[in-house]
């Protein structure tokens, strides 16, 4: 008998995990959730998918309801890098992750936090904001930007070319030139609190996803936990297929050397400048960090996908096709910038979700082996 090579375990497994769409994508979590004999809690979105199909964010626990050890593992954040979370989420199901947990340890499953933007194909929620820099307290003014300020007619000009384009591509270009690169990021994607129909919008109040995602944590009393670990899985940022380890707790914290000692040197922070994410406002690190404590660790699984203008551009004209008005989901130009979001944020590349899936599993099982050394 032939055994299957490492190559196509990890090539069979990606073709059954990755969807076409967010509809398939809850129908495999959902499928695969029934497989291992997993309840699946529901939270059932307002609005609808393009083709009027049901949104929702659903929610499984597996392990012992009372174990002391959590992983939550959440996808979706942004929308439509959810392909690549939710396939790492069902791959750990199909793959017998629930099987194999190590005693009095956990796993918390939320698929698709945004299931909003997962369904169109946008990186925000459904009133344009970016929920990874939605949580702040808005009883307080809002955090500074200036330099988005400076850029923001630039970063989603009144045409996708011609002179007004060029012209905009004249100004981002200036700013990075006189500021440096990593100034030019923090500008852009450092959040911004002015522009509802600007990249990185935090929004003026806690988003129906925030307070999913609050809901969520109350429900499964994850603040009364005695060890956990929080992995946000997203894509867009840094080499292709390389899964990066950021963490944004603050430095030589007990946090940060618990995450070193779980998952190695090959965690970077954004504080210090060894990530290729810049320090940014309102990230839902920040949630997790008042639950975590000294006795976790909360860390953002980001995927490359594409160089990092091509990643802007595709963001830029997404912005640029929602700030005309309604959109027509059957239109060619809507198509056009839909399947570039798609390939931007999940390219279809065989070796890229291979990458992906190996290390989702290599992640999984650092984790939970952490938690299960961890005093609880």
């Amino acid at each position: 008998m032939t055994t299957p090579s490492c190559d196509t375990l990890f090539l069979d497994a990606a073709g059954i995990a990755f969807a076409a769409d967010f509809g398939e994508a809850r129908r495999i979590f959902l499928d695969a959730c029934r497989r291992q004999g997993l309840k699946v809690e529901s939270h059932r979105h307002p609005l609808a998918a393009p083709d009027g199909t049901e949104l929702a964010c659903d929610v499984a626990w597996a392990g012992p309801r009372a174990a002391r050890r959590v992983l939550v593992a959440v996808s979706g954040t942004h929308g439509a890098e959810g392909f690549c979370g939710a396939a790492i989420q069902v791959d750990w199901l199909l793959s017998g992750g629930p099987d194999r947990l190590p005693d009095g340890c956990a796993v918390l499953l939320v698929h698709a936090i945004n299931p909003h933007g997962f369904a169109w194909l946008r990186r925000v929620t459904e009133d344009g904001v970016d929920l990874n820099r939605n949580f702040i307290d808005f009883s307080r003014r809002p955090p500074a930007n200036p330099g988005y300020e400076e850029l923001a007619a630039a970063l989603v000009p009144d045409a996708l070319d011609g002179p007004d384009h060029a012209a905009a591509q004249a100004t981002l270009e200036a700013y990075r030139r006189d500021h440096g690169q990593r100034a030019y990021e923090a500008a852009v994607s450092g959040g911004q609190y002015v522009d509802p129909r600007g990249l990185f919008y935090g929004g003026t109040a806690p988003t129906w996803s925030r307070r999913t995602l609050e809901a969520i944590a109350a429900d499964y009393d994850i603040a009364g936990r005695a060890a956990l670990c929080v992995i946000d899985l997203h894509t867009g940022l840094g080499p292709f297929g390389y899964g990066e380890l950021i963490c944004d707790h603050p430095p030589d914290t007990p946090a940060v050397k618990l995450a070193r000692q779980w998952f190695g040197a090959s965690v970077t922070e954004p504080a210090l400048g060894t990530s290729s994410s810049v320090p940014k406002a309102g990230l839902v690190d920040y949630f997790w960090h008042g639950l975590v404590g000294e006795t976790g660790c909360m860390l953002t699984l980001e995927f490359g996908t594409r160089p990092l203008d091509e990643v802007m551009e595709a963001l830029r004209a997404d912005h640029w096709l929602h700030a005309q008005g309604a959109v027509d989901w059957e239109s060619a130009r809507t198509r056009a910038v839909k399947e570039r979001m798609k390939r931007t944020f999940c390219p279809d590349a065989p070796e890229w979700r291979e990458m992906v899936l190996f290390r989702g599993r290599q992640v999984f099982r650092q984790a939970l082996t952490g938690l299960s050394q961890a005093d609880a």
